[in-house]
């Protein structure tokens, strides 16, 4: 029988379903077809399912990084192994799934950390208000783990973000005319001018496929509420200027970094935007950062902003230790103030709803993307014993793993 097809059931765990603040104990979750078909204390496996015994061990749903290049880069030295930018002008249409790369070694890496989806974002090109369209990795075994791709328009805004442009000041006039102009075009040509234009077809567009006509209808797909726009950015000025953008659009607006995040916390909260942070950003690395601080999850948490992890802007744990540099971060933030429940809902339901996706619980229905843990998940010295995505236990064996005992007797 396919793994896919098979009946799991594992039992005897401490299920971290996300519903609640406490996890379910002594739990049976049986999975079949790639989804969890019940969560239940002191449930009983199926007959005919393969079971795994949890021994009382933690599982939760399996972790999901709300900002990551994983798949994108592999040395980032090397620039023959970095796609994470286009050198088009004006391309918000930019897919960065056609570059993602199962056959990582980085992949292998993450998953052995528990990670099992990331969001993977384009980098500035320092020359257009946008970057491209972001997409889900899904870390299954194999070479396909593209989850979905275009789900939103990702730009920076920020000191030096755009050579090209300059002032940030010329970078949100250039944000804003952008969508202005996207907004007349969805909203059509006033009754006299109809008829005209019909007669007087536009030129083909610049670019051909994903160029200037693309990002004209995925900002229409912005405005139309379809995707978020995302903005990198970090400076309480420039935080507050996204949150007034949102408002003046109607449309979803994430911040991707947010040192600052913390002094608006309440404009964010009103205006509904989301933040991805780093909790291990408790230090400033540019001046658009001199208010960064430990607790700024909680912070927001308490705000009631819907707070994620990810490690957008860092340069270790964006591409490399995008698993353990999540579980770090979420555990910093839960040592300077932010409830373990809603540190585990950064890492698991957060990132997904933010990014309107679904998924990320252990609960009847959704896909069975599970982690059983040694210890407590946001502990770095815990492992995973067993990472399961879409119901198949996955390999989690790194190539450190396999160097490592490669050489183990080598004197």
């Amino acid at each position: 029988m396919p793994a896919a097809a098979q009946t799991l059931a594992v039992t005897h765990a401490e299920a971290w379903t996300m519903e609640g603040d406490a996890p379910v104990k002594d739990a049976t979750i049986v999975i079949e077809n790639g989804r969890i078909v019940s969560v239940a204390a002191g449930g009983v496996a199926p007959a005919d399912a393969r079971v795994i015994d949890a021994r009382g061990k933690p599982v939760t749903p399996g972790l999901v990084n709300g900002a990551t290049q994983i798949g994108l880069v592999e040395i980032a030295g090397s620039s023959d192994t970095v796609d994470t930018s286009s050198a088009d002008d004006r391309n918000p249409g930019y897919d960065v799934s056609r570059a993602l790369n199962g056959n990582s070694t980085l992949v292998s890496l993450a998953r052995a950390d528990g990670l099992t989806r990331a969001l993977v974002y384009p980098s500035p090109s320092r020359r257009a208000p946008f970057n491209g369209e972001p997409a889900f990795a899904r870390l299954r075994d194999g070479v396909d783990i593209l989850d979905v791709a275009n789900v939103g328009v990702y730009t920076v805004i920020g000191g030096g973000a755009w050579d090209r442009i300059g002032s940030r000041a010329a970078q949100w006039d250039s944000l804003r005319n952008a969508l202005t102009e996207a907004k007349r075009k969805a909203d059509g040509p006033p009754a006299a001018e109809g008829k005209k234009d019909r007669k007087r077809p536009s030129p083909p567009p610049h670019g051909g496929p994903g160029g200037r006509h693309g990002g004209e209808e995925l900002l229409a797909a912005v405005l139309r509420g379809e995707v978020p726009l995302a903005i990198q950015t970090h400076r309480e000025s420039d935080i507050r200027q996204a949150a007034s953008l949102a408002a003046d659009f109607g449309i979803r607006v994430i911040i991707v970094g947010g040192a600052e995040a913390w002094r608006v916390a309440d404009q964010l909260a009103a205006a509904k935007v989301a933040v991805i942070v780093d909790p291990q950003v408790n230090l400033p690395f540019n001046f658009d950062q001199l208010g960064a601080r430990q607790d700024n999850a909680a912070l927001l948490a308490k705000a009631g902003v819907m707070v994620a992890v990810g490690q957008a802007g860092g340069v270790i744990h964006t591409n490399y230790n995008a698993g353990m540099g999540l579980r770090e971060g979420a555990g910093i933030a839960v040592a300077n103030g932010l409830p373990y429940a809603e540190a585990l809902k950064a890492v698991t339901v957060n990132p997904l709803a933010i990014w309107g996706r679904g998924g990320g619980t252990l609960t009847p229905g959704a896909d069975a993307d599970l982690v059983i843990w040694d210890g407590d998940p946001l502990e770095p010295s815990t492992n995973a014993l067993s990472v399961i995505v879409e119901g198949r236990e996955t390999a989690i064996r790194s190539r450190q793993d396999q160097l490592a005992e490669r050489y183990r007797e080598v004197r």
